[in-house]
This record gives structure tokens, C-alpha cells and sequence, in this order.
């Protein structure tokens, strides 16, 4: 027997295999997935909105041009193809041929400028299209985007539910579409699904569309999402086998209760993109101790965030070091860490001035928390910082609005808060750093008025810097210079869990949680 053919043997023996486990593993056609969500959707199109609520009902009434596998690697969509040109300025998609929307009409290039602009103008990630000065469509199937400068979040940002494909025939009738009635009911979409029914506070159901663009897809009949805004609610619901799948779950004991049951599987993955963050932040642009590097410096290496990441989490959260999430090919684990060193802390302090007095105190300081979430981190740390004489009040809000205005106004010492990267450092880390966007009212901006030129310009280059490599250096030189700097200090990931009923294929497991489109979802029974 020749080598030649034993390794054609071979191949063809593991072909075989592979051919006998794709059928065994064939998606079934059919049935009703019942999904949660903790929160009612403000409405059901994230053209003008982000956020979970309204990210994962929108990621199926309407599909984007591209789509990312859980390797961040970019794939077919609503285009087929796509194509930068030589000086990075203008990017060519191409549609797939025979889209249409659930009303039957096509979807064409002119859809897309329009949800381009319409993003651009409405949506709150400004910096998403920020570069593109035009859409020109030279033919239904040809849609081509013109930047002021390249752009490499331009892909990340025409993915999942950051751009949505929505009807201009529609929503191009002059009415305000941030509140166009059918933002929430009789949706035109573009995705895998069509609504049936939103029933506010309680469901949210739809139906497969038949004529959706990929044959044979999507694989399930209907998808209902059940509104359970209370985590035990959720967890029982999961357990008893009265919903197959929930996404963003992060009560720690109720993820290690349903990690027992062997009818769930209990994952991390899939929350790469999504990118949330949980951090202490400062108010640099105080005139208080916090105004001080040293300061902040002093606190971090007096909070033992091992104790939150074992104790208060159980192990189900990942230590963070910089503004960008870890799971990002853009993360630097290579900062200083702040590892607990009271002695360091206390160096620190008399070095910027703030002796002991005779009660052992330095100064006071407030902390604030706006999610009851973050009170046992925020009684930690004051307990913490105790230790080194910094006395601290706790300050808890009823709801996120009196938080939200608050820290926005910039009425604080430091805050307790959870920010998502949104996949590409151009739309969720820079408007946290950039001096530009030092917003006053705007929450989730600079809201630490920090402000560096270094990291300034860095963030402009990395912006527009189309080589990956050189992209990289970029930020882990921005990563080095703000873990020395500390507006914040970093402390994990949110220790976000997918759960889901073993009779689920393909769960949404990619880089977008459940904004990944549900086409390839099934179940098993």
C-alpha cells in the first residue's frame, strides 16, 4: 500500500467520522424556544438604542451585514462580501441577492445607507460611524461606505446589533423615529424572525420569517421571551424546565445552585464583545484627595481584590487590569495589578501630604453605588480603606436615574460602576478616556473628567491604525499609561452566565451573547 493512499485512506476515514457526527449533530427544524430576559425592552429597535434588553429581541427581527464566530473573525451576513480599498477609505459590501424584509419588500443598498446614517445621527455610540461622510449605491446589491479616515472598528460596528438593517421605506416617513410606533409594534424587519406579539413587562414573541434569506434557516418555529425580572424567578423557571435558556445571569449563588442540576449547562463564554467591566472610579477633576494620583494609587493597593473575586464572587469572575475587557485581543495583562500593600498604601499617602490625625483618620470620602449589586464591593472597599485611615461613606440610590444624574454631574469621590467595551475599543473604551469626551449630564462618558494628552493622542491613532499589530501597541501602551494614572481601578469582569436546558443547540456561545442572531438555534426534543 503506497503512502499516497494511505492518506487518502486516512482522509477519507476521518471524512467518514466527521460525515457520520455532522448528521448525528443535524439541527432539528421546528418547536418554540422560551428565553428570559431580566428587562423590558424600552422598544425593539436597536438602531436608535442599545443596550441587552432591546439588543437581543433586535438581533432577530433584524439582521446586520456581518456576523462574528466566537475567534472575533468577521463572516457573511446580509453581505456577502466586502472590501476596503487600498488607502482604507471606502469599504464595498456586497448583498446577498433575494433578501427581503417581512413585509416582502427588498432589502437593497439603499436600506443600508439609510440605516447607516440613521445610526450615526441616532444611536448613542457615536463613535461607531462617527468617520463616514457617505453611502453611495451604485446598484441594489452595492452599498459603498466613504470615511473621512480609515476606520478599523467599521466591521465590529456593522455586526449583531450594533447595525441593524431596517426598512427606510418605514421608518423614512418623517416621523421621529425614536419614538416611531413601530419601534414596538408591527416591526418590518430583516432577521431570522418576525414579531407576533410585545406584551410590555410580561413577553415577547416571534415566529419564524419563511422567506428569510438563508435557506432552511431559522431552524426554530418561534422564539418567546418571558420577562422575569427577579433572578430567583428566573433560576426555578430554569431549573423546572419552563424556559430553555437564559443570558446576563450574575447572582452568584443562583449560578453555582444551577451549575448542580445536570439537565443545565452553565457557561462564561460568549460575553468577549459584549465586554463589561466592574471598576472603582474617581472624580479626578475634583478638588479633593481623589484629585491626587497618589491617592488613587494608595487605595488600589489597599483593596485585596482576590477576596472579591473568591469570596464575593465565588471564582465566577475574572481579575481585570486595564479599561479594556480581557477577553478583547487588544487586553495588556502585563500592567501593574495593584496586589494588596497597606504599606505601599500608606507610603503613598504621607507622600501626598495626608498625614494621620489623631483619630487615625487621613480624610473622609463617599463612594456611591447605583446597582445594589456593587454594596457588598462598596462596603468592602470602605472597610478596606479603613485600614490605611481613609474614612468612607457609603451611599446607596433607589434607582439608576438619581445614581446616573449624580455621577454625571460630578457630584462624587468615587462611584462603583459597570461599563461594556461594546467589542471594538473605538465604541467602548475610548469615550471613557478621551478628554474630549468629558461630557457633563452624560452618563457612561468621561465621567471621571479624566484627561492625559498621551492618551489622547494614542486613542486618536489607534482610532484610524488599520494594522492590527501596530493597533496592539497602541492601546498596550494606552493601558500602561492609565494603570499609572488609575481614573479607575480596575477590578473584574461582570461574571455574566449564559444558562441553558440541555434540549438547546447551538446556543449563543459567539462574541455577542444573546445579540447574536438565533438562526442556528435548535432544540434537541
Amino acid at each position: 500500500m503506497t503512502k499516497h493512499f494511505k492518506s487518502l485512506l486516512a482522509a477519507t476515514a476521518v471524512s467518514t467520522i466527521m460525515a457520520f457526527s455532522a448528521q448525528a449533530e443535524e439541527p432539528v427544524r421546528g418547536g418554540t424556544l422560551i428565553h428570559t430576559l431580566y428587562d423590558t425592552p424600552r422598544h425593539l429597535n436597536p438602531a436608535v438604542q442599545s443596550g441587552i434588553a432591546t439588543g437581543a429581541p433586535g438581533a432577530q427581527l433584524f439582521a446586520a451585514p456581518l456576523r462574528y464566530d466566537e475567534n472575533w473573525t468577521p463572516q457573511p451576513y446580509l453581505a456577502k462580501s466586502w472590501e476596503w480599498s487600498n488607502n482604507g477609505l471606502t469599504m464595498t459590501l456586497k448583498l446577498v441577492e433575494g433578501a427581503t424584509f417581512h413585509d416582502g419588500a427588498p432589502i437593497t443598498s439603499e436600506d443600508v445607507a439609510f440605516s447607516i446614517k440613521t445610526v450615526q445621527e441616532n444611536h448613542p455610540f457615536k463613535t461607531m460611524f462617527a468617520p463616514v461622510t457617505s453611502v453611495d449605491t451604485p446598484d441594489p446589491l452595492t452599498a459603498v461606505i466613504n470615511l473621512s479616515q480609515p476606520h478599523p472598528a467599521l466591521l465590529l460596528a456593522m455586526s449583531s446589533h450594533l447595525l441593524p438593517i431596517i426598512p427606510k421605506h418605514v421608518y423614512g416617513d418623517g416621523q421621529d423615529i425614536k419614538t416611531h410606533p413601530q419601534n414596538s409594534e408591527n416591526v418590518v424587519g430583516s432577521g431570522p424572525f418576525k414579531l407576533v406579539e410585545f406584551n410590555r413587562d410580561q413577553n415577547i414573541v416571534l415566529e419564524r420569517y419563511d422567506d428569510f434569506f438563508m435557506e432552511g434557516r431559522p431552524y426554530l418555529d418561534r422564539v418567546v421571551y418571558r420577562i422575569i425580572k427577579d433572578a430567583s424567578a428566573r433560576t426555578i423557571s430554569l431549573e423546572n424546565g419552563e424556559v430553555h435558556m437564559s443570558t446576563f445571569e450574575l447572582t452568584t449563588r443562583n449560578i453555582q445552585r444551577m451549575k448542580k442540576n445536570p439537565n443545565l449547562t452553565v457557561t462564561a463564554d460568549g460575553y468577549a464583545a459584549v465586554g463589561a467591566l466592574e471598576w472603582l472610579a474617581f472624580n479626578t477633576g475634583s478638588e479633593g484627595p481623589v484629585s491626587d494620583k497618589r491617592v488613587r494609587q494608595a487605595i488600589a493597593y489597599a483593596i485585596d481584590k482576590n477576596f472579591i473575586l473568591k469570596a464575593l464572587y465565588q471564582g465566577l469572575a475574572t481579575e481585570a487590569k486595564t479599561g479594556i475587557h480581557p477577553g478583547s485581543p487588544f487586553y495588556d495583562d502585563s500592567v501593574n495589578a495593584y496586589e494588596i500593600d497597606l504599606d505601599k498604601a500608606n507610603a503613598l499617602l504621607d507622600e501626598a501630604g495626608y498625614a494621620k490625625g489623631a483619630d487615625g483618620t487621613r480624610f473622609d470620602l463617599t463612594i456611591d453605588y447605583g446597582s445594589v449589586a456593587a454594596k457588598p464591593q462598596a462596603e468592602f472597599i470602605k472597610a478596606s480603606l479603613s485600614k490605611v485611615g481613609i474614612k468612607v461613606s457609603v451611599n446607596s440610590f433607589v434607582d439608576f436615574p438619581t445614581w446616573a444624574q449624580k455621577i454625571s454631574n460630578y457630584n462624587f469621590d468615587m462611584t462603583m460602576d459597570s461599563v461594556f467595551n461594546w467589542g471594538d475599543p473605538v465604541i467602548g473604551v475610548h469615550r471613557t478616556y478621551d478628554s474630549n469626551n468629558i461630557k457633563k449630564g452624560v452618563i457612561w462618558s468621561n465621567t471621571q473628567q479624566y484627561s492625559n494628552p498621551r492618551v489622547d493622542e494614542l486613542l486618536n491613532e489607534a482610532g484610524k491604525e488599520i494594522d492590527p499589530e501596530k493597533r496592539k501597541a497602541l492601546y498596550a501602551e494606552f493601558q500602561e499609561i492609565v494603570a499609572e494614572d488609575i481614573p479607575n481601578y480596575f477590578l473584574n469582569t461582570s461574571p455574566y452566565h449564559t444558562v441553558y436546558n440541555s434540549k438547546v443547540g447551538n446556543p449563543p456561545l459567539g462574541i455577542w451573547a444573546s445579540g447574536s442572531p438565533y438562526d442556528r438555534v435548535y432544540l434537541k426534543e
